[in-house]
């Protein structure tokens, strides 16, 4: 038992120390968790075969995160995107394919091996793609969701991926150890091929209509307990189940969950779900990568290194020129098109799954195996680092390209009123000024947002802001208020010293992210400062007040008090924040002012409130519909 613990602590320690630092220096977590199990495995040797039976719980994560998956989803999401699944999705799968196998045959193998090889490498990282497009807030785009459709054709595929397999069998591996003996138990194994089918309909159907019919039943059931730890035991159950259920058929425990997570995906208990899943599905994905790290054979590694660095190497570029090339076909252009290439250019965990079913079934040779495997775990743990050169080199290049495509349009007017950025803040500032008849120039590089002002018969232009010579065409020298509400905090801080440096009579508005943001806006010159969220969040304070019984001239008068108590201290705090270095907010000194504000805060918010002048007002309560 204590070995079981030292090993535990041993995984935890290094994700505890790794990824927080990969975070830090930009490189993502997925890359900290690959690094903490290369270091913990082959360079220090902290731990061994285990690795092997952990890696077989740890993709349980990549189950998890199907399931997951699946409840953003619904029937008519998976519809909407039928194109770019089937599509897009297809043909990545096919021609990916065809190309391992014809690179594989190419280098000697027996064309049964070859299409195995062209089915392991066919897939991508669902886990480590996902993961990292979340991270990195990309999941959205139209890169993200190209990507997302091939991953999720892809886990389709695994299924009839699985059933080929057994059916490249060679003859002289039979008997040669091919099997590790640890078969899977399975209830599908000797029966006939129609036989098979109706099982794995069945299975199918089984997961759909029960998800639909049953499972809400059975929420209600547990929920009537009132033990909330039962009902993180029936996710877990639910989930596990349908593993299980779907491994007994020889199907993809992940295509199980993920179609499971479809059909409770307009479910009222998905929040509660996703709430108690999400915990144990990050740190599995964790365990997994480090797993994946921990398993690498530097013995095989150093012996093949340019085998293995070749097809590593190889695998990433032809996939890379497949990806590109059907991004083009469909029309993901940009910066997008290089997202969903470099996104998908590794080979994924599926494909450990698909290597030990190849070997198992004598397809594909032992001593193949443990070098396709190293391949399969270098193209992993060079992703991130593919995201890297994404952020680094592709993005900086596609925005350069994007401003220099279009020129900057010739301001034909001058006003007093310069606003720089028109997005979702500048915009609401250019209607109340056009609403007052004031005259306004507005700025912005997203040619979008400029044709929807010029909709509204708001003058605005294309050009950057920050560029000294479009401000004077704009009539910099003569004007008399310049609002910066772009949404770059670096831009806007260099607007407002060169602004204040050269033209110090103009009087500059602008918006601020946050508290630190605010006090550089501050240092830079900024004449008055007002944070993105900082008014909007006051209000609905103040209406959550109201709501739970709060009169509403009490919670007006609470706000105000909350704005008085901020501006009183505003100054003491600049300057201890001025006092820090790096601009990290909270020093001693700033965290004890900071609790000093609180305390007044506190303070404020007891004063007494006085009494009704009249004896038949009576007291204040939330309307009925308030209450529901």
């Amino acid at each position: 038992m204590t070995g079981y613990f030292i090993q535990a602590f041993i995984y935890l320690v290094a994700a505890v120390i790794a990824v927080p630092l990969a975070k830090r220096f930009g490189l993502g977590s997925v890359l900290g968790y690959l690094v903490a199990g290369v270091v913990i495995g082959p360079v220090l040797g902290l731990v061994g075969q285990e690795t092997t039976t952990i890696q077989h719980f740890a993709e349980f994560g990549v189950v998890m995160m199907l399931f997951l998956v699946g409840m953003e989803l619904d029937p008519k999401g998976l519809w909407a995107m039928r194109v770019r699944l089937l599509g897009l999705g297809g043909l990545q799968v096919v021609l990916t394919i065809a190309a391992g196998t014809a690179l594989a045959w190419w280098l000697g193998l027996v064309w049964q091996t070859a299409l195995a090889v062209g089915l392991i490498f066919a897939l991508s990282s669902t886990a480590i793609v996902l993961q990292t497009l979340n991270e990195k807030g990309l999941a959205k785009t139209e890169g993200g969701r190209s990507a997302f459709s091939v991953l999720l054709f892809q886990d389709i595929a695994v299924i009839p991926m699985l059933a080929l397999i057994p059916l490249l069998a060679l003859p002289e591996l039979m008997g040669a150890g091919g099997d590790d003996g640890h078969a899977s138990i399975s209830l599908v194994t000797h029966l006939p091929g129609w036989a098979h089918a109706l099982v794995v309909v069945a299975a199918i159907a089984g997961v759909i209509v029960g998800g639909y019919y049953l499972v809400p039943l059975l929420f209600r059931y547990v929920i009537a307990s009132g033990l909330r730890e039962v009902f993180t035991a029936t996710a877990l159950m639910l989930v596990i189940g349908i593993a299980a259920l779907m491994s007994l058929v020889n199907l993809s425990p992940a295509l199980g969950a993920f179609l499971a997570g479809v059909v409770l995906a307009n479910s009222e208990f998905k929040h509660e779900l996703e709430a108690n899943i999400e915990p144990f599905k990050g740190l599995l994905l964790g365990l997994f990568f480090i797993t994946v790290g921990a398993g690498i054979n530097f013995a095989v590694l150093a012996a093949e290194w340019g085998t293995v660095l070749s097809l590593g190497v190889a695998v990433i570029a032809v996939k890379g020129v497949i990806l590109l090339g059907l991004a083009l076909l469909f029309r993901v252009h940009g910066s997008n098109g290089w997202l969903f290439t470099l996104s998908l250019a590794q080979a994924g965990e599926f494909g450990f799954v698909l290597l030990t079913y190849s070997a198992q079934n004598n397809v594909i040779p032992a001593d193949i195996s443990q070098i396709l495997s190293l391949v399969v775990a270098l193209s992993m743990f060079l992703t991130p680092l593919l995201f890297i050169a994404y952020d680094r080199l592709v993005l900086p290049r596609y925005r350069s390209a994007k401003n220099d495509d279009r020129e900057a349009d010739a301001i034909e007017e001058q006003a007093p009123v310069i606003v720089a950025g028109v997005g979702r803040f500048g915009q609401i500032i250019c209607r109340l000024l056009r609403a007052n008849n004031i005259p306004i120039v507005a700025l912005d590089l997203e040619i979008e947002q400029i044709e929807n002002l010029r909709k509204i018969s708001i003058k605005s232009y294309f050009g950057d802001a920050s560029r000294s010579d479009l401000l004077e065409t704009a009539g910099i020298e003569h004007a008399r208020l310049l609002v910066i509400a772009i949404d770059d905090r670096d831009r806007a801080v260099e607007m407002v010293k060169h602004v204040k440096q050269f033209y110090p009579h103009v009087w500059v508005l602008a918006r601020a992210f946050d508290r630190g943001h605010s006090y550089q806006l501050r240092e830079a010159g900024a004449d008055d400062i007002v944070s993105e969220t900082y008014h909007s969040a006051l209000e609905l304070g103040g209406h959550a007040l109201t709501a739970i019984g709060v009169h509403p001239m009490r919670a007006k008068q609470m706000t105000w008090s909350f704005v008085q108590n901020e501006e009183a201290h505003e100054d003491e705090l600049f300057e201890a924040w001025k006092e820090i270095e790096g601009g990290i907010n909270f020093s001693p000194r700033y965290g004890e002012l900071f609790m000093k504000l609180e305390e007044a805060l506190n303070s404020a918010m007891q004063q007494d409130w006085p009494e009704p002048q009249r004896e038949d007002v009576p007291i204040w309560t939330p309307p009925e519909e308030d209450k529901q």
